[in-house]
């Protein structure tokens, strides 16, 4: 599979998997930041912004398709990032292939099982109809009407496209592929190795995605690793306090 992609600056290569939902476009500003000491490439994974979508859709997949971007680029060896479902593609990764992997930064997420997250952003999506909408207002209307949390409607919003033609409006990422597959997404990564490579966890305050109740089996997977919480933020992390969470990653890598 060819994913689609950008990439920033020169160096030392650091890949960037985005969240559920998400696109590359959400990591452009951090990628700019970091392309004066790396080579930056942000994707787009399966089932999202401009890659390819399938009706299949797991961390295997998700990790195999790393793999092949890796192997399309030349990249023998990199430093990866990834936030909430691209941390957990990104610790998969680590897990298959340790070697590709020099520095792992994980950011809001831990390789458990959560819960059903997302039913309510599930429904605004599907009740939003965005193929019959008239207008962007029509659809944030109802986004808006369904999910209280402003920073989750637009960045939602931020997913929302027009069609080629430019008659309809659709959703950049697969979302019924997500929707079928979301107990995969939400489920625990499940490996008996473990990458000892040097890891960071970022977590936001505020967030409850890491927490005590996972903190054992995190600590089982990825044994060389660092915690780090940013004040004042939540699970958008980067976009909530951006010069915190880069001075985090230049600090680690």
């Amino acid at each position: 599979m060819e994913l689609n992609y950008k990439s920033f600056g020169e160096g030392f290569p650091v890949v960037i998997l985005h969240g559920l939902f998400g696109s590359l476009d959400n990591w452009q500003t951090i990628a700019k930041k970091l392309s004066d000491k790396f080579q930056v490439y942000i994707i787009d994974q399966r089932n999202h912004g401009k890659s390819p979508h399938s009706d299949e859709f797991n961390f295997q997949l998700l990790s195999n398709d790393l793999l092949d971007f890796f192997a399309q680029h030349q990249i023998e060896k990199a430093h990866i990032i990834g936030h909430s479902m691209g941390g957990k593609t990104a610790m998969a990764f680590a897990l298959n292939h340790p070697e590709k992997v020099e520095k792992l930064i994980v950011v809001d997420i831990a390789p458990t099982a959560y819960g059903d997250y997302h039913n309510d952003v599930f429904k605004a999506l599907y009740d939003s109809k965005v193929h019959d909408a008239e207008s962007r207002e029509e659809v944030e209307h109802t986004l808006r009407e369904q999910l209280k949390d402003e920073s989750t409607v637009q960045f939602l919003l931020k997913g929302l496209n027009r069609d080629k033609e430019g008659k309809h409006f659709e959703w950049k990422f697969n979302l019924d592929s997500l929707n079928k597959n979301y107990q995969i997404i939400s489920g625990a990564l499940n490996s008996s190795d473990t990458f000892k490579g040097k890891t960071l966890f970022i977590k936001g305050e505020t967030s409850n995605y890491i927490n005590p109740s996972n903190y054992s089996e995190l600590t089982s997977l990825f044994p060389n690793h660092e915690l780090t919480e940013i004040k004042a933020a939540g699970h958008w992390v980067h976009a909530e306090k951006p010069q915190e969470f880069i001075n985090e990653v230049i600090r680690f890598l």
